[in-house]
C-alpha cells in the first residue's frame, strides 16, 4: 500500500503529496508531487522538503516548519517513473538457446543480468554479488536455504530500488547465498509476482500491473 501525505496542515503551497518509496538508514526515495527524489539526511529537496532523519523502518521530513514522519511500502508504479508513453512498462524476453530468459537490469542503481527464474520464491544472489553491489548484509535476516547445489546459508535483505528497462520497484525482498553461486541474480517471485507474464514460445512478455 502507497503511503500517502496529503493535505496535511503545514503543507500548503507547493507541495500537495509525499509518498514514501525506500528507506534505508540515513537516506530515502521520497516522491513528491510525481517527482522522485533521493535524499541523504540533511539534503533539502528542490521543492523545500528536508530530510532530517531515515531509516529503514521511517522517516522524518520537515516541510514549511512542520516534521513528517513517512514508512515505507512495496511500489510497483510509482508516479514519475512510467515509462513516457502512458502505457504500463513492458519488457519483451527472448529464450537463449538453451530456452534460459536473461535481462538486463540494476540494483539500488547497480547493473546486473538477471536470470528470470519463476521457481525462486525471491529474488536471489551470491554473496560475491552481493558484495559487488555493495550491499550491507549486517542487518539482514540469518538462515538456511535449499539450492540447487544443496543446503546453504543465507541472509535475507530488503531491496532500496530493482528495476529492469522502465519497471522499478522498490523495497524488495532478496536473499544472498554464501558463496559464489547462483553466478547471477535470479529473478524471482519477490519481482515477477507484481507483474504479468505472457510466453508464447520462445518470447516471454513482462508486463507491470
Amino acid at each position: 500500500m502507497i503511503l500517502f501525505l496529503a493535505g496535511v496542515p503545514g503543507l500548503a503551497g507547493a507541495v500537495d503529496t509525499l509518498v514514501a518509496l525506500a528507506l534505508t538508514r540515513d537516506r530515502a526515495i521520497i516522491n513528491i508531487d510525481g517527482e522522485r527524489r533521493v535524499l541523504k539526511v540533511g539534503d533539502v529537496s528542490p521543492e523545500g522538503v528536508r530530510l532530517l532523519q531515515s531509516s529503514s523502518s521511517l522517516a522524518i521530513v520537515e516541510y514549511n516548519g512542520e516534521k513528517i514522519e513517512l514508512a515505507p511500502s512495496t511500489v510497483t508504479a510509482p508516479i514519475g517513473l512510467s515509462n513516457g508513453s502512458g502505457q504500463p512498462g513492458r519488457v519483451v524476453l527472448w529464450a537463449d538457446n538453451r530456452g534460459f530468459f536473461h535481462v538486463d537490469g540494476h540494483i539500488n542503481g547497480h547493473s546486473v543480468k538477471f536470470l528470470v527464474d519463476t521457481g525462486a520464491n525471491t529474488i536471489a544472489m551470491s554473496s560475491v554479488t552481493a558484495r559487488e553491489i555493495g550491499l550491507d548484509l549486517a542487518s539482514g535476516k540469518q538462515g538456511i536455504a535449499s539450492t540447487a547445489s544443496g543446503m546453504a546459508r543465507i541472509v535475507g535483505v530488503t531491496l532500496d530500488e530493482v528495476s529492469i528497462g522502465p519497471i522499478t520497484l522498490f523495497n524488495v525482498s532478496a536473499g544472498v547465498i554464501d558463496g559464489n553461486s547462483p553466478s547471477q541474480p535470479l529473478l524471482g517471485a519477490s519481482f515477477l509476482e507484481h507483474l504479468e507474464m505472457r510466453r508464447q514460445g520462445s518470447r516471454m512478455e513482462l508486463i507491470r500491473r
